[in-house]
């Protein structure tokens, strides 16, 4: 049997996870996971129903009723929502502060945990989010922890809003991932923390392509190490 593996990005909002993982996914031919898209659908489905994110009860309920499924469309993800291709309504700042609010919820990360799992048996898979290396992929065959300092997460994506059109305060944006930062490592299930065995890059100071170009030499690593 062929051995699947399984990199795992954790880190905080803003820290690039999503850009490093699907650019170091093309380069391997791994599927790339976006967790935080999957939770950024539950979170517009909480939305649209119009439900508080600290009502426990009613998001228990609507999580019932939500379908949250990925597929891809020439190599590019999609996530589909009930049926409906929502890719393009999740990446608002109201939808990403509803994730981080929402993701707190036990009933939220079971529904959402067992769907990565199970593609992570099945492919090679990268995968990023908030937990990954330390409870979705504990077994991971590399773990990587990406942070930046709050400043240059805020700086860019101030750039991306402001490259879409998008009015926006860059001191708003850095309040908003400093809260974000507080909860989703304060919160009481799966918090975000580096796990032990993870590798630490700062890319504050680093181009994306360095990062990537780091983590494909760190994958080669491990994998000399395996057959050694």
């Amino acid at each position: 049997m062929t051995k699947v593996y399984n990199i795992a990005i954790d880190g905080p909002a803003g820290a690039g996870k999503s850009t490093i993982a699907r650019a170091a996914a093309s380069k391997l031919n791994f599927v790339y996971v976006d967790t935080g898209a999957m939770y950024r659908a539950m979170a517009l489905h909480f939305l649209r129903k119009g439900i508080s994110s600290q009502d426990e009860a009613a998001i228990s309920e609507a999580v019932k009723t939500a379908d949250v499924t990925l597929a891809y469309d020439n190599g590019v993800q999609q996530v589909i929502l009930n049926g409906e291709n929502v890719s393009g309504l999740i990446r608002s700042e109201e939808v990403g502060a509803m994730a981080s609010a929402t993701s707190v919820h036990l009933s939220v990360r079971e529904k959402l945990v067992e769907l990565q799992k199970g593609l992570a048996a099945r492919e090679n898979v990268i995968m990023d989010g908030r937990d990954i290396g330390t409870c979705v992929l504990p077994d991971a065959d590399l773990k990587i922890y990406l942070t930046a300092s709050s400043r240059v997460r805020a700086e860019r994506r101030y750039l991306e809003l402001k490259g879409k059109g998008q009015d926006c305060s860059l001191e708003e944006i850095e309040k908003d991932i400093i809260k974000r930062d507080h909860q989703d490592m304060n919160r009481e299930h799966s918090p975000l923390k580096q796990a032990e065995d993870a590798v630490l890059l700062d890319s504050s100071e680093m181009s994306a392509r360095e990062v990537i170009e780091r983590i494909l030499m760190l994958f080669e690593e491990r994998k000399l190490e395996e057959r050694s």
